[in-house]
C-alpha cells in the first residue's frame, strides 16, 4: 500500500506547479499511462508526478486504479484535485494509506528561478561541445563499440562533431541535426540512445515520438496551449528538454507530422531556440537533434520541404546489420540484462549464459535489432522462469502472481 495522495486546491494548482517545477519536477496526468501501461516503466519518481485527478471521470474507478497503480515506482508522488477528494479517498482506500492536503505553508515558499520571469529555470545538460580532446576522443571509441554496425556512419558521426565542436565555438554553428532514414529497427533511434550513454546521461533521453502528432492541435500539445486555455502547459517537448541531463534530442518518426509542426523545427534549427506558446525559451545552443524517419531517398524529397531539408547538417540511409553484428548485439542486451537482473535480485548467472543466448538465438530469422530484443526478452524471461532464479511466493510485489514478477522483470530490460 503506498504512502499518501495529496489533494491542492484549484486555485493552487498553478502555484504548486511551479514549486514543484523550481525543484526538477513536471506533473504528467496518469491519463497517459492509462492508454499505455508500458509507458509506467519510463517513469522517473526523481522528476515526475502523477496527477490522478482525471479518475474521477472512470465508471470503473476502483478497477482500473487497481491494476495500474501498483505498476509505478514505489517513490512517485501522487496527487489530485480536492474538489474528487471524497470520492478518491474512497475508491482508493486500498492502496493509498492517507490521503492529504497540500499545505498552504509549502506554497506560500519562495520560488527562486534564478531566470527572468519570462524563462525556463535553466538546467544543466552535459553537451558534445563541453568535452575536451581527450574525452571526445573517449566518446567516439565508447560509441564505436556501443553502435552495432554502420561503419560509414561513425566515420562521417566523428567528422560531422568534430566540425560541429569548432565552428560552435565561432557562434557559426548552434545545433547539429542529423536525419536517419531506414526500414524499422535498424538502429536509428538506438544512435540517439548510446550518445545519450556516452555522455554518461544519468536520467532519461529527451524523445519526441511524432507518431502521436498528426492531428491539427499537435502544435499545441509539443510546445503547450496558449495562456488562458484548458490544458495550458508546458508542451511534451519543453517537459522533455527540461527533464534531461544531456543535450541529446530524439525527434522519432519524424514524417508522420504536419506542416506546422515543420515549420516549427525549421525556426529551431535556424534560431538555436525552442519557444513555446507562452513565450518561454529553451536554449539548444551546443545540442545534437537526431530526426529519424521510416521514409526512403525518394520520398524524403518528396514529404519534406526544400528549406528543411537543407536545414539538417548530415542525412543517412541505415541499412539491415549483417548476422555477425546481431550477435555482437545479442552479447550485449543480454550482458546488459544479467548485470541489471543481478543488482535488482542478487541472482548470479553462470558465466556461459551471454554464449547460450547467442547459441539458442538464431539471427538470421530476424530482419532488425527490435525483433531480435523482442526475442532476448523472451527467451531471457523462460530462462529465469525455468531455473527458478525468482521465487514468486516470496517476491514482494502487491500482486504476488508470475505475471506480476514477470512485469518487474521486463521493466529492468529498458
Amino acid at each position: 500500500m503506498r504512502l499518501e495522495l495529496l489533494f491542492y486546491e484549484k486555485d493552487d494548482f498553478f502555484d504548486y506547479r511551479e514549486l514543484k517545477y523550481s525543484e526538477g519536477y513536471s506533473i504528467i496526468s496518469v491519463s497517459k499511462f492509462i492508454k499505455d501501461n508500458e509507458l509506467i516503466y519510463e517513469v522517473d519518481p526523481e522528476t515526475e508526478i502523477i496527477d490522478l485527478s482525471v479518475l474521477s471521470e472512470y465508471v470503473s474507478l476502483q478497477l482500473l486504479p487497481e491494476q495500474i497503480l501498483p505498476l509505478f515506482d514505489d517513490e512517485i508522488i501522487f496527487i489530485a484535485d480536492k474538489k474528487h477528494k471524497k470520492l478518491l479517498s474512497y475508491e482508493l482506500r486500498f492502496l493509498f494509506k492517507d490521503f492529504k492536503d497540500v499545505e498552504k505553508s509549502y506554497l506560500n515558499k519562495e520560488v527562486n528561478l534564478e531566470n527572468d520571469s519570462n524563462e525556463i529555470p535553466k538546467k544543466r545538460h552535459t553537451k558534445i561541445i563541453d568535452l575536451d580532446d581527450e574525452s571526445i576522443e573517449v566518446f567516439f571509441q565508447s560509441f564505436r563499440e556501443k553502435l552495432y554496425g554502420h561503419p560509414k556512419f561513425k566515420d562521417d558521426l566523428k567528422e560531422e562533431i568534430n566540425t560541429f565542436r569548432i565552428f560552435n565555438k565561432l557562434g557559426e554553428h548552434k545545433i547539429l541535426s542529423l536525419f536517419l532514414m531506414g526500414d524499422s529497427g535498424v538502429g536509428k533511434t538506438e544512435v540517439a540512445r548510446t550518445m545519450f550513454n556516452c555522455l554518461d546521461g544519468k536520467k532519461k533521453l529527451a524523445k519526441i515520438n511524432f507518431g502521436n502528432y498528426s492531428n491539427e492541435f499537435s502544435l499545441s500539445s509539443l510546445i503547450g496551449s496558449a495562456r488562458g486555455y484548458t490544458g495550458s502547459d508546458d508542451g511534451e517537448i519543453f517537459m522533455k528538454v527540461r527533464d534531461t541531463d544531456v543535450g541529446i534530442l530524439l525527434i522519432d518518426e519524424f514524417e508522420k507530422s504536419n506542416a506546422s509542426l515543420f515549420n516549427y523545427f525549421l525556426d529551431v534549427l535556424e534560431s538555436g531556440k525552442m519557444t513555446s506558446s507562452l513565450g518561454d525559451e529553451i536554449d539548444l545552443n551546443g545540442f545534437i537533434i537526431i530526426f529519424t524517419s521510416n521514409i526512403s531517398k525518394e520520398d524524403f524529397s518528396k514529404r519534406i520541404s526544400p528549406e528543411l531539408r537543407s536545414r539538417f547538417n548530415y542525412k543517412c540511409m541505415f541499412t539491415v546489420l549483417s548476422n555477425k553484428d546481431k550477435e555482437k548485439y545479442i552479447e550485449f542486451r543480454v550482458g546488459s540484462l544479467i548485470k541489471k537482473v543481478k543488482q535488482e535480485y542478487n541472482i548470479e548467472f553462470p558465466d556461459n549464459t551471454i554464449n547460450y543466448f547467442v547459441k539458442l538465438i538464431d539471427v538470421s530469422k530476424y530482419k532488425n535489432m527490435r525483433d531480435i530484443n523482442k526475442q532476448i526478452k523472451k527467451v531471457f524471461l523462460k530462462y529465469i522462469e525455468d531455473n527458478n532464479y525468482i521465487d514468486i511466493e516470496h517476491e514482494e510485489v502487491q500482486s504476488a502472481s508470475k505475471f506480476a514478477v514477470g512485469r518487474k522483470i521486463i521493466s529492468l530490460f529498458r
